[in-house]
Order: structure tokens, then C-alpha cells, then sequence
């Protein structure tokens, strides 16, 4: 065994471990943290921004759709603008954990996101436009999670969670849309 280097444990490198007590101000980020993490927080950034932008157009569409027939839709649009608020709960919560700062900004929010606004009055028009929105997250949402690969696994489960929902988002509003 080489001099100085503790012995493995069930193959953990104790004295990793060990440092891992040290740097208290990093929080939960330990110098065992394999990604970019300036990297990894600037990609949350524009998903977060992403997000925001996803719940003020499903709100809008809630609040605007009309019609005899469109009680659902809007149950669905409400539903969706809940859920893409939890996102981005979610992903200001992991950009905080990687001592970074959510940027909430709205003078630079449409800039910053993947997805467009939509002020569509026609329901179908709202439709299509979300299932474009949903459809670009998805895309994004997956080359992040390509890009994160393994060496941030926290952030690429909460991502993967993410997607599935945007994936289920794509399928409400597939369903919606008339052909």
C-alpha cells in the first residue's frame, strides 16, 4: 500500500470523504463535484428562464381561452402552468445548492429561454403554440441532460424528472390539438 494514503474502504477513498468536511461555505458542493459548475448553473439559468416563460404563457392562455367546449383545455392549461412552476422552484432550488444565484430577471427573461410567448386568442393557435413550447423543452431538456452526462447526478435526476413531464405535457396538448 502506498505511504500516507488510507486504505479503501468497500472501495470509498476515506480521505476524499474526509475532505469533504472541509470548505463549509460550498454547502452541498464537495470537491468531489465532477461538472462545470459555473456551466451547470448558467444551463439551469436558461431552463429556469424557460420555465418562467412556460407558466406565464399557460396562465395567459388559462385566463384568455373562451368557449362552451373548453373546460378542459383550461383545466389543462392551469394544470400545466402549476407544474412548470414547480420546475422552476426546482431548478432555482439546485442552482442556489450550486452557490449560484437564480436569475429571475424579467428585463432579460424572453432572451434567456428556449420557448416563445404566445398571446394567440384562438384556442387551437394556444394549443399548437404550447405543444411547440413543450417540444423545444423536451430537445433542451435532453441535451442538458447529454451534457451533464455523470458528472453531476443530482442535477441530471431532477432534469430527467423534469423531462418526463414535459414529455407528458406534449402528449396533453398533442391530444388537444385538432387536426
Amino acid at each position: 500500500m502506498e505511504q500516507g494514503k488510507t486504505p479503501l474502504a468497500h472501495g470509498f477513498d476515506i480521505e476524499a470523504i474526509r475532505r469533504a468536511a472541509a470548505n463549509l461555505d460550498d454547502g452541498a458542493v464537495t470537491a468531489g463535484y465532477a461538472a462545470d459548475r459555473e456551466a451547470v448553473i448558467a444551463m439551469l439559468n436558461d431552463a429556469l428562464a424557460t420555465e418562467l416563460l412556460c407558466v406565464l404563457r399557460y396562465k395567459r392562455h388559462y385566463y384568455t381561452v373562451q368557449g362552451p367546449n373548453n373546460g378542459a383545455l383550461k383545466a389543462e392549461f392551469l394544470e400545466h402552468a402549476q407544474q412548470e412552476q414547480d420546475h422552476a422552484d426546482r431548478i432555482a432550488e439546485r442552482i442556489v445548492q450550486l452557490n449560484g444565484s437564480p436569475n429571475f430577471n424579467p428585463a432579460t427573461l424572453t432572451a434567456r429561454s428556449h420557448a416563445e410567448y404566445d398571446d394567440s386568442e384562438d384556442a387551437q393557435a394556444m394549443v399548437r403554440a404550447d405543444l411547440i413550447a413543450e417540444r423545444v423543452a423536451i430537445e433542451s431538456y435532453r441535451q442538458m441532460i447529454q451534457a451533464i452526462g455523470d458528472k453531476d447526478p443530482t442535477t441530471k435526476q431532477m432534469l430527467i424528472e423534469i423531462l418526463a413531464v414535459e414529455e407528458e405535457h406534449a402528449d396533453d396538448m398533442h391530444d388537444f390539438l385538432v387536426r
